[in-house]
């Protein structure tokens, strides 16, 4: 098991967790495609504690995976103790680490105190690292990621960087925007370089990288060890291997209408052989399928597919189009 301290001694991209994208089927084709790290969906403690099925059908990688990285969500440090070291027991060789998501700013998790609300309790907060890292071991590293703060114009994250420092935290991501924000806007990247500043474990970057250039530029710049890829990714697979081409000043190559036909197929192939409810083809066509000719026709016929061969049956049909 590769600990972060060497993950990271060079500059790393990484897919970041999402909730009801990063499935066993999104992260494979994220891997293949250059993504040094995947995470899983936020996995709920409690539902680790309640003895959930479903909710461990979240963290259990595929066969196919290398590793994984687990992101856990809650508010009780002991059920995040009982969690890690399930997780680390169930898992295995194949983790990479924990980590604790402190920055969801959606209101069904903040208002049970999870999530970006746990920035306005940095003891709770500290506790639950305490905790994780009882539960994970000496061996797995457990990581957090934070927002720039809870309500614009209220600043909290290099100060509350310190404290998960000082928890015993092994990393910290940090998305520059603040909760009250969700996705609008555009991320404080000065905020992480804030954040990187005030702490000496590594600091990996979040918000905004939507393209291979930008996360080059981002990670050229030398303040964060790593960045964390969430809507760049979507219909894209490529922007990790694009970057990476971007750092050593190579040019990335110009995707084709036929190319992403084909990662499309592939994609949705993906969801049926590792289990994944085919529902989600419906939201991977859109992406994979925008910008080309016919796009709007093309959604609006894959939202009533329902099988693998409706699939296949457009896209052959969509490909014919571009003959």
């Amino acid at each position: 098991m590769m600990r972060l301290a060497e993950r990271l001694a060079a500059p790393r991209i990484f897919l970041a967790p999402m909730a009801g994208v990063t499935d066993a089927a999104y992260r494979l084709i994220a891997r293949k495609h250059g993504a040094e790290l995947a995470y899983t969906e936020m996995v709920s403690v409690a539902g680790i504690h309640y003895r959930s099925d479903k909710t461990w059908e979240l963290v259990h990688p595929h066969a196919d995976e290398p590793e994984i990285a687990v992101q856990l969500f809650g508010s009780v440090p002991a059920q995040f103790e009982e969690a890690a070291a399930q997780v680390v027991e169930r898992v295995g060789e194949k983790l990479a680490l924990i980590d604790i998501n402190m920055a969801c700013p959606v209101p069904k998790v903040t208002r049970k105190g999870e999530g970006s609300a746990l920035m306005d309790d940095p003891e709770r907060a500290a506790e639950i690292v305490r905790a994780a890292r009882r539960g994970a071991g000496d061996d797995v590293d457990v990581t957090v990621k934070i927002r720039r703060g809870r309500t614009a114009g209220s600043e909290l994250a290099p100060a509350f960087a310190q404290v998960m420092e000082d928890a015993g935290a092994a990393a910290v991501t940090v998305h520059g925007r603040f909760a009250s924000e969700f996705y609008r806007g555009t991320s404080d990247w000065p905020c992480v370089e804030r954040v990187a500043d005030a702490v000496s474990i590594p600091v990996i970057g979040s918000g905004d990288m939507l393209d291979a250039a930008t996360v080059a530029r981002v990670l050229s710049k030398g303040c964060v060890k790593a960045v964390m890829v969430a809507r760049g990714s979507y219909g894209n697979p490529w922007i990790f291997e694009d970057a990476q081409a971007a750092l050593k000043g190579e040019a990335a190559p110009i995707r084709t209408a036929a190319e992403r036909l084909d990662a499309l197929e592939e994609h949705i192939e993906l969801l049926v052989s590792t289990g994944a409810h085919l529902a989600r083809a419906r939201s991977l066509f859109g992406w994979y399928v925008r910008g080309l000719p016919h796009a709007s026709e093309l959604r609006g016929r894959g939202m009533s597919c329902s099988t693998l061969d409706d699939y296949h049956a457009l896209i052959a049909c969509a490909r014919q189009q571009l003959s």
